[in-house]
């Protein structure tokens, strides 16, 4: 089992950005499962030979439910996770209080998981819309601090 570096060890923001960031990504994974899922049950094939080989041309076909999670769910996942990723790996390099900093992580997580719940079982609005709008908060404070420090240097 290959360890951590000492000094990353060290960088208890750093780690503790890095077990937020794999939660949220074995979240994403789950949702492509999830999408595998209903696409199977739907008979709702993406590509002809996924449709021959589950029954025939005719599955070979959009469904909602399937968009749903896709394009919707999945989607969103990448416009939000991704950039968490690079704001959350560069606001760990600025030294920030660390409990300050698990409590950003640790709302973004739960925002996206709660997002991702809402969507998928499509609950009354505006519970997607909050937990978006809550999960956006900590990117912006730690896009604005970074841009802070960085400021200097442009």
């Amino acid at each position: 089992r290959a360890a951590p570096s000492p000094e990353m060890m060290e960088n208890t923001v750093f780690m503790s950005f890095t077990f937020y960031s794999t939660i949220l990504i074995l979240k994403m994974y789950v949702v492509a499962i999830i999408t595998g899922q209903v696409r199977l049950r739907k008979k709702a094939f993406a590509n002809p030979e996924d449709a021959l080989r589950n029954g025939g041309l005719q599955y070979y076909r959009d469904d909602p439910d399937v968009e749903r999670c896709r394009r919707r769910a999945h989607r969103n996942d990448m416009e939000n996770i991704f950039p968490f990723l690079f704001l959350g790996a560069i606001y760990s390099l600025l030294d920030p209080s660390p409990a300050v900093a698990r409590i950003h992580f640790f709302i973004f997580c739960v925002g996206r998981i709660v997002h991702t719940i809402a969507y998928l079982l499509r609950l009354k609005a505006p519970t997607r819309s909050v937990a978006y709008g809550v999960a956006q908060l900590p990117c912006f404070s730690m896009a604005l601090q970074i841009l802070l420090a960085t400021t200097p240097y442009w």
